[in-house]
């Protein structure tokens, strides 16, 4: 699974400094979407997550299997656990 998300994240990077792929929102987006409460539209799609999306329809069924569990992973890593500890930070700050 390291091989896999390492290469298809240097596919990734390879393809943004190429200019053939953009990524499609800045720093304010994100900003906004936070203090809005609304990290679904960016954060959680697919097409903008802030980890590479190893997932798409050209990976054979085994490897696309690989991505959506690394993408589970990242996902639960990344963005709940994080949560919680913050959760955990703030209540004990009040």
């Amino acid at each position: 699974q390291v091989v896999f998300a390492l290469n298809q994240t240097l596919l990734q990077q390879e393809s943004l400094r190429a200019g053939s792929f953009q990524i499609p929102y800045t720093t304010e987006d994100l900003i906004k979407h936070y203090n809005c409460g609304d990290l679904s539209s960016i954060i959680f799609n697919h097409d903008t997550s802030q980890v590479p999306n190893f997932i798409n329809a050209t990976l054979p069924a085994h490897e696309r299997i690989t991505a959506q569990e690394i993408d589970s992973y990242f996902r639960q890593e990344l963005i709940y656990k994080r949560n919680e500890r913050m959760g955990r930070r703030v209540k004990d700050l009040l």
